[in-house]
């Protein structure tokens, strides 16, 4: 299958949007998607953008039953580690189902690590739910470790009224 790997425009927040929304059926959780296409063209296409993308995208000719070539992408942002140094978080790594199994995800995956290791990245870290068999199969494929069996590390959260409740305990300055 011919496909090509590239960087992420605003023009592309829509198809981002849709699919972040199909990634989210998959995972058994639409009623969390809050995101529109206008914050991430807000949060991915700034000065300081919050994240970067990478979309993939077949020709004309290959495009998907609902008329989509955008079939694909990888939605990534850097963090510090204290031990390590620079390192590159995997949010999003999604191929719509009609196109799985061509390669598409293996393309995304090496690409935010060619991009990370140009940024002098030196680990490429992602979460992914207990139940999503598949997906962990292929990152352990890839040679992956599953630090939670490892080492132990949980994924801790914040939000809503219990980051609110963080920010009101602040010491005032």
């Amino acid at each position: 299958m011919n496909f090509k790997v590239r960087a992420a425009t605003k023009d592309d927040c829509k198809d981002i949007c849709r699919m972040i929304m199909e990634l989210a059926v998959y995972e058994k959780m639409p009623d969390q998607v809050k995101i529109s296409h206008e914050e991430l063209e807000r949060d991915g296409f700034c000065q300081n953008s919050f994240f970067e993308c990478l979309i993939a995208e077949v020709p004309e000719e290959q495009k998907s039953k609902e008329g989509f070539t955008v079939v694909g992408y990888a939605l990534y942002f850097y963090t510090y580690s204290t031990w390590k140094g620079r390192s590159v978080y995997l949010e999003d790594l999604y191929v719509t189902p009609e196109f799985r199994g061509n390669g598409i995800g293996k393309g995304l995956l090496c690409k935010v690590a060619e991009v990370g290791k140009s940024r002098q990245c030196v680990r490429l870290q992602m979460s992914v739910l207990n139940w999503n068999t598949p997906t962990r199969d292929f990152y352990a494929a890839k040679g992956a470790q599953d630090l939670t069996a490892t080492e132990g590390w949980h994924f801790i959260r914040f939000d809503g009224q219990n980051l609110d409740n963080l920010v009101n305990e602040a010491p005032k300055s």
